[in-house]
């Protein structure tokens, strides 16, 4: 794992219609977390763990700045953002082999 590695990313639902904004420095052991259901009480609650989104910065300090402005963005502003990399929206982690904890 390289430590000066962090992640934002963002979940959806199956029906895309909630998005969660988060950050990492691991990001297959956080899906693997939220899709186990102890990722965060709000993506367990809204069945929340489709990653359609993320973005590789080169320290956690810089993760934190990035996903602090997106979480003030409007929606639709987040729906574009999605799009210039997963135009379909579609789950970029689906083919993931995660493991149980």
């Amino acid at each position: 794992m390289n430590l000066n590695k962090a992640y934002v990313y963002i979940l959806s639902n199956k029906n895309r219609t909630v998005l969660y904004i988060g950050v990492t420095n691991d990001l297959e052991r956080r899906i693997n977390e939220h899709r186990q259901g102890t990722g965060s009480a709000f993506t367990k609650r809204y069945n929340v763990h489709e990653l359609v989104y993320y973005e590789i910065h080169s320290n956690i300090e810089q993760a934190i700045a990035r996903e602090k402005q997106l979480k003030e963005w409007k929606r639709n502003w987040k729906l574009e953002l999605i799009k210039t990399l997963n135009a379909e929206m579609l789950d970029l982690a689906t083919d993931w082999v995660l493991q149980d904890s």
